[in-house]
């Protein structure tokens, strides 16, 4: 192949590399509402409020007096404090000693955009800005509990360089990483979290403070069936105490049923809201930037799909990744989200019929297409189960529906259509 055409499937990879990893919608907790959940259970982190920009921040910041504040944006993005603000103002983070500084720094924040190398590029919306009790740290570490597949089960890591990339601190400086897989029916005994601790330098006493607080998040992991816990900085203060510094988790989607209280923190305004509304039909769905939307089942279809259309020429709008038990009703919704982009000038259908039956899948084509009314072009390739029923049921609907023998024909198909 020439540069060009393999220029474009890495590109094109890419992004599909995205939807193989956005294949749900997971839960994601903002900084203060992760703390809320640790100081619950116990553990050890700075004293914190939360401002939103209103009347009733001065009398908060009345009743919570310290001597030094750290002023924090909260969004659900790294790089906040060397990012900027859509008003011009520089840094998501700020510390001071002055209370009516900080009140200034909340108007300054709130309301506006912050824009990181994390962010889409014309930012974040802030709401909410955290204000804790500043810390003087003497160092940090740095702990993860994950799970981990090639252990089939939760993995401890540890690290005594923290408050870094631990990626960076893995491939450059490797025995500064202790991974210890953990015995789900065992737990973590106080005799291991000691020698994590020792591992992670803590010396005398701190050795048995930071091993409680080693025990109490991974207590804290099993209550409310975390899939991540990571502490970095898990720090050492000048005043002997060892705390959580910054704290991310994430959460098993499957135990939802268990917690419904910390989904119900769920935020979903920073979330694209075709991907919050796809999600709400149990489809997954991922924008892009071209004029082709693509309703396939299963990403290494996505990943096909991306390929050719690239391949023949043109680029995909979005993917609507149907899953293998969709039904009529959601190939309706699926239709409606995919046109919500303004951007599409043409759909093409690429579902291979394995679970899935393609007669199914034909039906709600042609429902879809007569409910919402189509005016793009449409071109459809089905394999599978089912899939001569699913021809005859296209063939026979009187709607302008281009059926394809193979991908390779579909995206010529649909990119001809568009142009």
């Amino acid at each position: 192949m020439s540069n060009i055409i393999w220029s474009k499937l890495s590109t094109a990879r890419h992004a599909a590399n995205n939807l193989l990893k956005s294949q749900r919608r997971y839960l994601n907790l903002l900084e203060y509402q992760s703390k809320g959940l640790l100081e619950e259970s116990g553990v050890a982190i700075q004293r914190f409020r939360v401002l939103e920009g209103s009347q009733d921040d001065l009398k908060v910041l009345d009743q919570f007096k310290v001597p030094e504040y750290v002023v924090k944006a909260q969004i659900l993005a790294g790089g906040r404090g060397k990012g900027h603000f859509s008003n011009g103002f520089k840094g998501g983070v700020h510390i001071t000693k002055n209370a009516d500084e900080v009140l200034s720094l909340v108007d300054k924040m709130v309301g506006q955009k912050l824009i990181t190398n994390q962010t889409p590029q014309d930012g974040i919306l802030v709401k909410k800005v955290m204000v804790a009790s500043s810390v003087n740290i003497v160092r940090e570490t740095y702990l993860c509990i994950v799970m981990d597949r090639e252990s089939n089960g939760p993995v401890l890591v540890a690290s005594p360089a923290g408050g870094m990339d631990i990626e960076a601190v893995a491939e450059e400086t490797p025995d500064k990483i202790k991974k210890v897989p953990i015995d789900i029916s065992k737990g973590l005994t106080l005799d291991e979290c000691k020698e994590i601790a020792e591992f992670l330098e803590f010396k005398g006493n701190l050795v048995a403070k930071a091993a409680d607080e080693i025990q109490k998040l991974w207590k804290l992991f099993l209550k409310v069936d975390a899939v991540q816990i990571e502490i970095n900085p898990l720090a050492e203060t000048d005043d002997g105490q060892v705390i959580s510094v910054d704290a991310k988790l994430n959460f098993d989607d499957n135990a939802q049923f268990r917690q419904k209280d910390i989904f119900n923190m769920d935020d979903a305004s920073e979330s694209d809201p075709r991907e919050v509304e796809a999600a709400k039909y149990n489809l997954n769905y991922v924008a892009m930037d071209g004029n082709i939307g693509c309703l396939v089942n299963g990403a290494g279809l996505a990943m096909a799909t991306m390929d050719i259309i690239k391949l023949h020429g043109s680029s995909p709008a979005n993917f609507l990744d149907v899953g293998g038990n969709v039904k009529e009703d959601q190939v309706l919704r699926a239709f409606q989200i995919l046109l919500s982009d303004k951007n599409v000038k043409g759909i093409l259908v690429n579902v291979f019929g394995g679970i899935v039956n393609c007669a199914t899948i034909a039906n709600g084509i042609v429902n879809a297409s007569k409910t919402i009314n189509l005016k793009v072009p449409l071109v459809v390739r089905l394999e599978g189960t089912n899939v001569v029923e699913a021809k005859r049921i296209l063939k026979e609907s009187g709607l302008p529906i281009k059926s394809a023998s193979d991908l390779d024909d579909a995206a010529q198909t649909i990119v001809a259509a568009i142009q």
